[in-house]
């Protein structure tokens, strides 16, 4: 990140292929590094923009130059001069928040000279009286007698004063309100008259109402001096899925009888700003805070919705969206609440009120909280992701089945040019790509010369590749082989084929003492590799019983059962070796690298996922979620919570476990999986998947921290670092269940259909990840479906599960939802 001093240390120049845009270079830029340190540095040749902000402004200097660099370049920017034209004119965004419901405006009376066109006709807004002028002059009559009925109307309730101020772009921080006594008519009509001998084209006259502090009771006995009122600085920012987010707020205190403005007061925290006022009710604040919150995401998603409808030369270019906002409130009681009452937008002034209450931090005391731009530069981030990944062309190895539709909707979002190699000359991945290669992936054995044949067919169609990657568990290694003879990026073959083949994985880590301490010894289990009966009567001998034996190359959980004893594993071993011997039998879950088994020791404790982003090597980002009891003897999923509730030390373990056994087996770059169990003892390896996680995982993910391990994991094979947050915040829990057609096959097809969960899910009662096509009983089976419910906790998104679960028939005897979500109370 690059903080530029002077529009002299930017330039514009045309962008090859993209007329009217312009790419932004940067040749001289403060640059910022780790302890505190900052640069001067000289760029040459100079760097390339990947996404821009600037404070925007339409009087001359800097603010004029910077509205000029931001219009139609090819990088996204967050803000642009036509964007902030419209933000900052307080009787369009006024009218715009009346509109949008659950945000209170002063009541207002606009005089407006020939408005924009985007105030012209619409909806009558509450409280808002627009009166259009067809000339400056000879108004008298008519202003007089709008302002008379406005001061004698309802919609002021028991306002004492009203505002007389300017409306408009060129009056952006440059002009004082008047404020007058609501009785006095001839007054207010005289400001009026003044001011609209100076308005231009699109510019107003406001009259509105000034918010009366609420009268709070005073702790002790009453102050002799004026009443306080307080004004609330709320930044909020569009997020993942342009999802409004509140950030930070933040309070000016002072007299009640003056306007409160930035800059002429000392920043607050809301609790303490409220306490000088008089509330310090826990409860009451904590209710302030949410009609606060409410109010500012509803501001930012009625802006957002404007600029959906407006086009890119509007905007101010293709890339320029609006990525946070500041919004003004005061705060009064409306109908016996107490309301925050929005008076204006602004692009930086809020943020800046923000930066000025974290500065109290700077010395040595308390530690203070999130910054408010710290979902802001996320946002910076995942932009900028976008652009750098805009047209890269990536080569996909298996397309996979249902479950991985997201990933042709996904790459057409993102701007990918797809390749894809699948064995399947029919499936429906063909139609959606660049370029389709048949090819025969299921040789396993095969996969080092069918590496060079791919290779050679690559090069023959002339494909100029930025990465190849696979999410398809049976093609990591031959994906790790194509790479390395295209000289692209990716972990060595040798690392995926010891984390393909699940014995090979532990027993590798059982040798892994280390240094570096805690060693990866420490989370492996020990177990036997099994090929014949003559490996089973070995092995029960050698690994402790209970036991679990399940296949080497094995996925979705299928065929693995927990054993008890020897006969046991004898017969478990003899049904696999009869019923799943090749990829015909069960298509999709490992067969054709084999029908080899295992056994390892059972592991007691809760079972869960770590889901790495690594690059070079080193942890880019962790999410933990927590899997919650199975049906026994199988060990198929039956539910699922996201965050983990585990404690934070906890969870730090699980994720360094995870981080220590992907490095212990070689793997240094990529999206992984690593699937682990809580014991008393710490973290114990069930397996690690080279690969993104599978069934909800990414979806969960992308909708709770914002982070899209697709997009990660293509931005790897591309050799590009991905900045991911590392800390990030959930926005929020969500709870799943698993359905099986073994369990739900009635549900299924009467009560939770898949008609039925889709039109759930389509109006946000239910989130649904479908994972197979059709509805199939079988003794060896995958997850038909998972569905989930999101809550602000995990209990209210537990309890709506289970409710949901309970009506669609999903719960029942045989499958206890209630058991299964046990361990996330």
């Amino acid at each position: 990140m690059l903080l530029c001093l002077s529009p002299a240390w930017l330039m514009k120049v045309p962008a090859p292929g993209q007329p009217g845009e312009a790419a932004l270079l940067v040749s001289k830029a403060v640059s910022f590094h780790p302890g505190g340190m900052t640069f001067l540095d000289d760029f040459v040749p100079p760097r390339r923009a990947t996404y821009f902000l600037a404070g925007v402004g339409p009087g001359p200097g800097w603010g004029r130059e910077a509205a000029e660099l931001a219009r139609d370049l090819t990088c996204p920017t967050g803000a642009s001069a036509e964007l902030a034209r419209l933000l900052e004119d307080r009787l369009l965004t006024r009218r715009l928040l009346a509109q949008q419901g659950g945000v209170a405006v002063p009541a207002t009376l606009a005089f407006t000279y020939k408005p924009p066109g985007l105030l012209r006709g619409g909806d009558a807004s509450p409280g808002l009286r627009l009166v259009e002028l067809s000339g400056k002059e000879g108004q008298e009559t008519l202003v007089k007698e709008e302002v008379g009925a406005f001061l004698h109307s309802e919609a002021l309730g028991d306002v004492l004063q009203v505002a007389v101020k300017l409306s408009g772009w060129r009056w952006r921080g440059r002009q004082a309100l008047r404020l007058h006594q609501r009785a006095e008519l001839g007054a207010v009509v005289d400001t009026v008259l003044v001011l609209l001998e100076k308005l231009e084209e699109e510019e107003s006259v406001l009259v509105e109402a000034v918010c009366p502090p609420p009268q709070l009771p005073s702790p002790g006995s009453p102050s002799p001096g004026p009443e306080l009122a307080v004004r609330i600085c709320a930044v909020v920012c569009r997020t993942q899925g342009d999802r409004p987010l509140l950030s930070k707020v933040v309070c000016g205190v002072g007299r009640g009888d003056r306007p409160l403005r930035h800059q002429n007061s000392l920043p607050w925290t809301l609790e303490v700003a409220l306490a000088q006022c008089g509330l310090g009710e826990a409860t009451q604040v904590a209710v302030v805070r949410q009609r606060i919150k409410a109010a500012a995401e509803a501001a930012l998603a009625a802006v957002l919705a404007l600029e959906a409808g407006l086009s890119a030369e509007q905007r101010g270019g293709r890339w320029a969206h609006t990525d946070f906002l500041g919004v003004d409130f005061a705060l009064t009681v409306a109908g016996r609440a107490l309301t925050p009452v929005a008076l204006e937008l602004n692009g930086g002034l809020c943020l800046e009120a923000c930066s000025a209450l974290e500065g109290l931090w700077a010395a040595p005391g308390p530690a203070a909280d999130a910054a408010a731009a710290a979902p802001l530069v996320e946002t910076m981030l995942r932009r900028s992701a976008r652009c750098l990944m805009e047209g890269k062309q990536l080569l996909v190895v298996g397309a996979g089945g249902v479950s991985k539709k997201f990933v042709w909707e996904a790459a057409r979002d993102y701007g990918l040019k797809l390749h894809l190699v699948e064995s399947d000359p029919n499936h429906f991945a063909s139609q959606l790509v660049q370029t389709f290669i048949h090819f025969d992936l299921t040789e396993h054995q095969r996969d080092e010369e069918n590496a060079r044949l791919l290779a050679e067919l690559v090069r023959a169609r002339g494909l100029q590749l930025d990465g190849c990657f696979s999410y398809w568990d049976d093609c990591l290694v031959l994906t790790a082989l194509l790479c390395q003879e295209l000289g692209l990026p990716c972990s060595p073959p040798a690392a995926m084929r010891l984390a393909k083949q699940k014995s090979c994985t532990q027993l590798h880590l059982l040798h892994c003492h280390g240094p570096p301490w805690p060693a990866p010894s420490l989370h492996a289990v020990p177990c036997c590799p099994l090929e014949s009966e003559a490996d089973v009567a070995r092995a029960v001998h050698q690994v402790p019983l209970p036991g679990v034996m399940k296949l080497e190359f094995g996925a979705g959980a299928v065929g693995v059962r927990l054993v008890e004893d020897a006969p046991q594993c004898h017969e478990h071993f003899s049904r696999i070796s009869r019923d799943l011997q090749g990829e015909a039998d069960h298509p999709g879950i490992g067969l054709g690298w084999g029908n080899a088994m295992l056994l390892m020791e059972f592991v007691e404790g809760t079972e869960h996922d770590v889901d790495l982003v690594l690059f070079g090597g080193r942890l880019l980002a962790a999410f933990v979620s927590d899997n919650g009891p199975t049906r026994l003897p199988g060990f198929t999923e039956t539910a699922a919570c996201m965050p983990t509730g585990l404690a934070p030390e906890q969870e730090a373990q699980m994720v360094q476990a995870a981080f220590r056994c992907c490095l212990g087996c070689g793997l240094l770059d990529g999206v992984f999986n690593v699937e682990l169990k809580l014991t008393g003892a710490g973290p114990r390896l069930i397996e690690i998947n080279p690969r993104m996680g599978g069934f909800y995982l990414r979806d969960w993910i992308l909708e709770l921290y914002g982070v899209d391990l697709l997009l990660a994991a293509a931005m790897v094979a591309c050799g590009l670092r991905p900045a991911l947050p590392t800390h990030p915040r959930a926005r929020g829990h969500l709870v799943g269940v698993m359905c099986l057609v073994s369990q739900h096959l009635q549900a299924l097809s009467s009560t939770a259909s898949r008609e039925t969960l889709q039109a759930l899910h389509d109006r946000g009662l239910l989130r649904l990840n479908l994972l197979e096509e059709a509805l199939v009983p079988g003794e060896y089976e995958e997850p038909y479906c998972s569905v989930a419910c999101a809550g602000p906790s995990p209990t209210e998104a537990r309890l709506r599960l289970l409710g949901l679960c309970q009506g669609l028939g999903i719960d029942g005897p045989n499958y206890p939802v209630a058991h299964f979500l046990s361990h996330f109370k």
